[in-house]
């Protein structure tokens, strides 16, 4: 691949990154990065009101029916309201309510259909089939579904199925009748003698918007910030809250693309399962030549001998005699790199390939840890540079803002790139679904552009890093230049990669990743209350 440049008048936009003379980071380009992807809000607890009312206006205006019911079918589709409305279109209004309990009723205004409260046919006592007792008219509830009995009964009966964390789908007491109780009464009758219960109900009522629902769920903070997140369109995004935390929404880890979540997982078991004695390892053993297992050298002589009996060299790895004597050690060629499977069974080997792509992960999150400190440093640089320049032409440094976000996203790519490659080609995952000859061809296409980009990524970071608030005029211009350079490249190498990976890797595979997105993980913005 050969190299890329990137000048002023270049198709790619960078002041929609954010502008350095409003600080690092732009709060007001979220609209731009909405536009890229779909569109998501946070809600916190007092907008969560606003944000299932908009649902369920939609349903009771489609449906026209009243807010209890409308709650009760959203609950029993998980609040997902296309799914409710093709269940509408494709069975009808009669298919849709049976399969979620909910019954209209509509009274006759006369004999046993009619409201035992407010028509004067009905005898001053009507017996409770459940307590087994006569009770007056005004004391005795009919639901929608038609059965009536005592309020008394009806209240114990709320009051059992709310502390059982049953809030949301509390079935009527007639045997065999399924239909879902009106809220509105069971909040009236529990809310007389129990306040505390009827409080437990409608937190659970408000809650099940997030509990039960695919598109909304609570963002992962620790300790948690109180809001959940609400994505429109695909669950498989990557999102960052009003917190601050950017987390994966389909599995709530951090974010983590290219790593698909089934590898995300698997690598984060493994590294808390391995990497503590993959470092200690590393750093003070080498592998016996003859039965594998870890070798710790207690001396200057770099000559060492296992406890099985093998010595060898130290540096290369190689097995030799017991004597460290030239003849004894002499044909070793220290400096020749030879590939670990010729030296090594199948354990070492694994081994060997875990530590590989973990270093590089490692080194690449801790690079990043180190450059996200830019921050705290680059805003005072840019307020010296612009007092020292006289023209105001050159005193636009977006650049430097737009640099590191680019920096910063492309880092993060890199780094979960390797545990990607790791499961990608390493037999584990896809062992039976792609051929030696395929695995290799699509491992050598995808080492060819992590290669490019970690040269690249490595690039933009040195310039970054130059102490532009003490050169002159022409070297900051030559280093703005350098930056936007770079910047173009490693958005254009980091598109090519996850064009790669979509098309040519997983692709055949069924398994997804997050898209990638050039102006960053997205922002949610916050739902308002009064919505």
């Amino acid at each position: 691949m050969g190299d890329y440049w990137c000048s002023d008048d270049d198709d790619y936009n960078y002041s929609d990154e954010g502008s350095m003379d409003e600080g690092l980071e732009d709060d007001d380009d979220d609209a731009d990065i909405m536009a890229e992807g779909p569109k998501t809000m946070v809600i916190t607890r007092e907008s969560l009101v606003a944000a299932q009312k908009e649902d369920l206006r939609r349903v009771m205006e489609m449906l026209s029916l009243r807010e209890h019911h409308v709650r009760t079918l959203l609950i029993h589709h998980r609040w997902d309201v296309d799914k409710l409305f093709a269940v509408y279109v494709e069975k009808g209004k009669s298919a849709l309510f049976a399969e979620a309990g909910v019954t209209v009723y509509e009274p006759s205004g006369s004999g046993s259909d009619s409201d035992p409260s407010s028509s004067s046919s009905v005898p001053s006592l009507i017996f409770c089939e459940i307590c087994m007792e006569n009770v007056p008219r005004n004391d005795v509830t009919r639901m929608d579904c038609g059965h009536c009995f005592c309020n008394d009964c009806w209240t114990s009966h709320f009051i059992v199925k709310i502390n059982d964390g049953q809030s949301k789908s509390i079935t009527c007491m007639a045997d065999k009748c399924n239909a879902i109780c009106d809220e509105y009464i069971v909040r009236d009758l529990v809310g007389k003698e129990h306040p505390e219960t009827a409080e437990k109900f409608d937190r659970f009522l408000l809650e099940s918007y997030i509990e039960d629902n695919k598109r909304v769920k609570w963002c992962p903070s620790v300790p948690h910030c109180g809001n959940a997140i609400r994505a429109e369109e695909d669950e498989l995004c990557e999102l960052e809250c009003s917190c601050g935390v950017q987390f994966c929404f389909n599995c709530l880890s951090e974010a983590h693309s290219p790593c698909s979540c089934l590898m995300w997982e698997r690598w984060s078991i493994k590294c808390r399962d391995e990497s503590e004695n993959v470092n200690w390892i590393t750093a003070h053993t080498k592998p016996c030549p003859k039965c594998s297992k870890p070798v710790e050298k207690n001396g200057g002589c770099n000559l060492v001998c296992c406890i099985c009996g093998q010595a060898f060299c130290w540096i290369c790895g190689g097995a030799t005699g017991r004597d460290h004597t030239w003849s004894s050690i002499s044909g070793h060629s220290c400096g020749r790199y030879k590939p670990q499977e010729k030296l090594a069974e199948l354990a070492k080997q694994n081994l060997y390939r875990y530590m590989h792509y973990h270093n590089r992960y490692k080194a690449h999150t801790d690079s990043l840890k180190l450059e996200s400190k830019l921050k705290e440093t680059m805003q005072e640089k840019v307020d010296l540079s612009e007092e020292k320049i006289n023209d105001s032409t050159l005193r636009d440094y977006s650049w430097v803002g737009n640099g590191l976000s680019r920096l910063f996203r492309s880092r993060r790519v890199l780094s979960y790139s390797y545990p990607f490659a790791y499961y990608m080609f390493g037999g584990e995952m896809f062992m039976e679904k792609m051929s030696e000859e395929e695995r290799e061809r699509k491992q050598n296409l995808f080492e060819d552009q992590q290669q490019q980009l970690e040269a690249n990524v490595e690039k933009l970071s040195k310039f970054l890093e130059e102490p532009f608030d003490r050169f002159e005029d022409e070297k900051v211009m030559n280093i703005r230049n350098q930056v936007l350079n770079f910047s173009a490249i490693v958005d254009h190498l980091c598109q090519e990669m996850y064009g790669c990976i979509e098309n040519d890797l997983l692709g055949s595979l069924h398994h997804r990743i997050a898209p990638y997105k050039s102006k960053g993980i997205e922002k949610a913005s916050k739902l308002s209350a009064s919505s």
